[in-house]
């Protein structure tokens, strides 16, 4: 049976944005998975974002981030243009602020969508532009004692 773009399925939900949220506690995978459960979705894309030990050639010890008040209405923003750009059935998005250490949850992503190609596409603008939009900043501390600040827009 050749696939057609009439059954409800296969379009954007009615309300996909599920959950957002900036958090000063630690993230779970479990809630943001659950919360882009829908039966219609075909594929569900996940992406976990994790404080790694190094960056730009330096050992990273530990790292905090901080966020502009308007964050939450910006993540909203940005989710609200990508189910505007792809047949979104539900999508979840949560960050963490505060003092984080080497291997914790900085950000978790997921996007659900009829088929797995666009719910890859999808997850890929969700964080994508999140970390270029929403005013989150990564303050960085290395292991020689210097730090550095990164802002994400």
């Amino acid at each position: 049976m050749a696939p057609t773009n009439d059954h409800p399925g296969e379009q954007a939900a009615q309300d996909p944005v599920k959950l957002l949220a900036i958090r000063d506690t630690p993230l779970s995978l479990d809630e943001v998975f659950r919360a882009v459960g829908d039966d219609a979705a075909g594929g569900t894309a996940l992406f976990v974002g994790t404080v790694r030990n190094h960056d730009g050639g330096a050992d990273v010890d530990k790292l905090g981030y901080s966020c502009h008040p308007s964050a939450e209405a910006e993540m909203r923003r940005v989710a609200e243009k990508v189910v505007a750009t792809f047949p979104v059935r539900a999508l979840a998005a949560v960050h963490r602020v505060g003092d984080l250490g080497v291997g914790d949850l900085a950000v978790v992503v997921a996007v659900s969508c009829p088929h797995r190609g666009e719910a890859f596409e999808a997850c890929r603008k969700l964080i994508d532009d999140l970390k270029h939009e929403v005013p989150i900043w990564k303050h960085q501390t290395f292991s020689d004692g210097t730090e550095e600040w990164v802002g994400a827009c």
